[in-house]
């Protein structure tokens, strides 16, 4: 086999800007098996492998791209499976810019092999192709619960169930799924990929409880005493942060989490939905990570004039790079270097935004630069909706239910690095310790948990 030493990836193949900005199908096509062997046939398969080191659930990821080179594409599924309950989920919203790809030596002199869009194809190619179901590992005897079926949830309890034991999920809302039914757009993530990989895990033998709330239906405690042995909590962090300024409680004011949960998990998108949102035409979206692309990017094919307000430059906005660029490529504004004051009001409803320009300090002592006020610089940008995406908290309630549960000064479960919490028995991981953060560092902290657990039970 001959190397592919060009230095330019293989694109990923992508509907239409003006088409997609108008419908909720998903944006990336996916490689074919020839652009998938050629794009691995680009990987050096270095001996050191620094790629592994970049990913939090150290999939092996030489070995599987020399499956795909042979063409061996399920041989890459079953590879990938060692490490990761969810490789088609995390092919799509992993940021392995930042992790497996940023290591990569072929990014040195050139763009780094495609990891992430290598993993969706062999996982997509996996679910398309694959008739056998899993093999259902013999009960251990040993019954452990997990508290939310996001995504260190779910890699938890598979990572236990491939062991033996007999793991139910237990879920708030009446779909598994966590953040990734309820926050990411089916633009980004079909639900329907969610629901393999959620159905792969059943067939492991992992229980899916929905409609049960921790704290209310049934508490950790009570957990214990109907016979789990051990509980891990990966609740996510569910609860939105606002700016404290004037105008929030206005109508036509969202905070992200809500509009994505009504077009997500509830389809407000389509006519006659039982939680609605209202039509707008011109939305605002105020922050700049990955949450308010989605938002904003929702919005759009919704038929909004959409814009993005962002303290910070364009260099130093947080979500990834690939979904910025759709969003620009999909007709949306961005507003830099601004900051909202107060939101206007006419009759009850959104009338306005005002904003103030802002300027960029010198870098701190953590090397990063902070927005500074200019002065006298307000101005009003038309809205008749507001999104504020300026970040999640965890939850309280479990916290309030469970007797010695550490807490920090954000909400956030205090862990030790095996993901134990100050309760013996009782492990967390995912956004309700870190408050929110990515997928793949959820499901890493999901899978430390299981295996702190089975040392555990083990003795």
């Amino acid at each position: 086999m001959t190397a592919n030493m060009s230095p330019k990836r293989n694109e990923m193949p992508t509907q239409n800007a003006v088409v997609r900005a108008s419908n909720f199908n998903e944006v990336a096509l996916g490689y074919s098996e020839e652009t998938a062997i050629d794009e691995a046939m680009r990987c050096l398969t270095c001996k050191n492998m620094p790629c592994v080191q970049g990913c939090p659930v150290n999939i092996h990821i030489p070995e599987f791209i020399e499956k795909i080179k042979s063409g061996d594409f399920e041989g890459a599924y079953q590879v990938i499976s060692q490490s990761s309950s969810l490789p088609a989920v995390c092919g799509r919203v992993c940021p392995q810019e930042t992790q497996c790809e940023a290591k990569c030596v072929r990014g040195i002199k050139g763009e780094s092999v495609g990891i992430g869009r290598l993993e969706r194809f062999v996982a997509d190619w996996h679910n398309a192709h694959n008739t056998e179901g899993v093999e259902r590992p013999q009960s251990n005897g040993h019954k452990v619960a997990v508290v939310g079926s996001g995504p260190s949830g779910l890699t938890c309890a598979g990572d236990l169930a491939k062991k033996g034991y007999e793991v139910t999920v237990f879920e708030a809302l009446h779909l598994a799924g966590g953040v990734l039914v309820y926050g990411i757009p089916e633009f980004r993530l079909p639900k329907a990929v969610v629901q393999k990989e959620v159905d792969t895990l059943k067939a492991l033998g992992v229980k899916i409880e929905t409609n049960v709330v921790i704290g209310k239906t049934i508490t950790v405690d009570e957990l214990f005493e109907s016979g789990f042995e051990a509980v891990f909590i990966g609740s996510g962090a569910g609860l939105p942060r606002f700016m404290g300024i004037k105008g929030e409680s206005l109508n036509g004011v969202y905070s992200a989490n809500e509009f994505l949960t009504r077009n997500n998990l509830m389809k407000a998108y389509k006519e006659g939905s039982a939680t609605p949102v209202m039509q707008t035409k011109k939305t605002v979206v105020v922050g700049g990570g990955n949450v308010a692309m989605d938002a904003a990017r929702t919005a759009k094919r919704l038929g909004a004039d959409v814009t993005v307000v962002y303290r910070r430059t364009e260099n130093e906005l947080p979500a990834r790079r690939e979904e910025v660029e759709h969003a620009m490529e999909e007709g949306i504004a961005f507003k830099f270097l601004t900051n909202p004051l107060e939101i206007n009001g006419k009759d009850g409803w959104v009338d306005g935004i005002v904003c103030e320009r802002m300027e960029l300090s010198e870098p701190d002592e953590s090397g990063r630069a902070r927005p500074v006020r200019v002065p006298d610089s307000a101005f009003t940008v038309d809205a008749d909706c507001v999104i504020m995406s300026i970040g999640t908290s965890p939850n309280p309630l479990i916290k309030s239910t469970t007797d010695g549960l550490e807490v920090n000064k954000r909400g956030g479960i205090v862990v030790n690095e095996d993901g134990l919490t100050s309760r013996t028995g009782i492990y967390a991981g995912g956004d309700a310790v870190t408050g929110a953060a990515t997928v793949i560092l959820a499901m890493g902290a999901g899978k430390t948990a299981a295996k702190a657990i089975d040392e555990y039970i083990k003795g």
